[in-house]
């Protein structure tokens, strides 16, 4: 357990996860409201001459990144990842469930490309069961097929609609989110086995490759579980 200085649960996790970060590391740069303050912070120790590239999971991370004075880069130009700093929706031991933010095909992506892949918290968003709503990228012209399916595995499937624009949210790839709700999810991994194979799913949100998990707490301490 480490103390911060601060009683924002979200920034003392963020900012604590933002010490794994290293002299000429390469940086998975997730998105959400935990993981933007771990940016902030990464941005003020490239101020004091850190020198690292981040590489973004979504727009909102680029754009936040590029506010910071982070340098960027791209999978193509640095396939291989030092370490991944993301938030997560809900989380139970080291597999959570994300994309509350529309972007967990690409974060995934670059989880998968990280050597080491970090989760950062509040300690609201951590349960002994899963039970959030899995999000799905969906390819629009398959949203019908793939309600059919959700369905044979158990769950309900709804799409998601924009908040500040009429009609469903579109992800940074151009497709549908949908919200796969199957109550408490005993076995994750295999769910998203199953989702994996289902037609029309680009991607889910169940995340099990999770290496680390910094969980911010009310009094401001932060507590750090690894594998």
């Amino acid at each position: 357990m480490k103390q911060s200085t601060h009683n924002n649960p979200k920034q003392a996790a963020g900012e604590q996860a933002a010490q794994l970060v290293k002299n000429n590391m390469i940086v998975g740069l997730g998105t959400g409201s935990t993981a933007a303050y771990a940016i902030k912070e990464l941005g003020r120790r490239v101020a004091s001459g850190m020198d690292i590239l981040g590489v973004p999971t979504s727009y909102q991370s680029a754009f936040l990144a590029a506010e910071c004075g982070i340098p960027l880069t791209t999978l193509d130009e640095h396939p291989a990842i030092d370490i991944d700093i993301d938030g997560a929706d809900q989380i139970a031991g080291f597999t959570a469930i994300k994309g509350g933010g529309a972007a967990h095909t690409r974060e995934k992506i670059v989880a998968l490309s990280s050597k080491k892949f970090a989760l950062v918290v509040d300690e609201s968003k951590c349960t002994d069961v899963l039970a959030h709503p899995v999000p799905l990228e969906v390819l629009p012209f398959a949203r019908k097929l793939v309600l059919k399916q959700v369905e044979r595995l158990g769950g309900k499937a709804e799409l998601r609609m924009g908040v500040s624009k009429d009609g469903p949210v579109i992800t940074d790839n151009g497709n549908f989110i949908m919200d796969a709700d199957f109550g408490k999810i005993s076995d994750p991994a295999s769910l998203g086995e199953q989702l994996s194979q289902c037609t029309g799913i680009v991607e889910h949100g169940i995340f099990t490759g999770v290496d680390t998990v910094y969980i911010g707490k009310k009094d401001g301490s932060v507590e750090i579980t690894s594998l």
